[in-house]
């Protein structure tokens, strides 16, 4: 991919924060595209920003409480309690850009340049029971779908795809839980309980 030279020297390649947060026994692949603006965190964890609805959909599918991952000031997660859950739950976190160009210094994914993709065959050799991939939002999907070689599936549904050596997936196409998006909590969270249900979570 060609890219706009003065673009580079004026916004700069920004590698990912965070590395994937995965397991050997890790069944479900969830990714965004890319994490906000550091300035935007409230943790140094995957959906940092406190108005991102992710963590709330989490609490209200299984805790009935859209607050359950929050302190109780709701300024912050409690990340240690969050990244304990989705271990037991079987779920890996990442991102399907590694490597992007803010070209409006802003969170905006309409105005993210992908440098460099994922690599998924790599990703996956560390979670070989991992059989199913979900991810947030149309930027995240048009990433991973050149990779799968295949096109994304409509919000809310899901395909099957043979990839590489890692044999077949399910791949889920969720809302973003942006607030960008704007969709109540209730509605993006039926989306993701359809998922999680379908896999036996909740």
């Amino acid at each position: 991919m060609a890219l706009d030279k003065d673009l580079v020297e004026a916004q700069g390649v920004e590698e990912h924060p965070l590395g994937f947060f995965s397991f050997p026994d890790s069944k479900i692949l969830m990714m965004g595209s890319f994490p906000p603006p550091k300035k935007r965190w409230v943790m140094d964890f995957y959906y940092p920003n406190r108005n991102n609805d992710m963590w709330r959909i989490f609490g209200l599918i299984f805790f009935n409480d859209g607050f359950h991952f929050l302190t109780p000031d709701r300024k912050h997660y409690k990340e240690a309690e969050l990244r304990a859950f989705l271990r037991v739950k079987g779920f890996a976190l990442g991102d399907t850009a590694q490597a992007v160009i803010r070209e409006k210094n802003n969170a905006s994914d309409k105005h993210l340049i992908v440098v460099r993709p994922l690599d998924l065959a790599q990703v996956l050799q560390g979670m070989p029971q991992c059989h199913t991939l979900i991810t947030t939002g149309q930027k995240s999907s048009d990433i991973l779908a050149p990779i799968l070689h295949t096109t994304d599936p409509k919000v809310g549904e899901k395909i099957e795809v043979e990839f590489a050596s890692h044999g077949l997936l399910t791949w889920w196409r969720m809302p973003s839980s942006s607030r960008a998006y704007p969709k109540p909590l209730e509605w993006k969270a039926d989306f993701y309980r359809k998922v999680f249900a379908s896999i036996g979570l909740c």
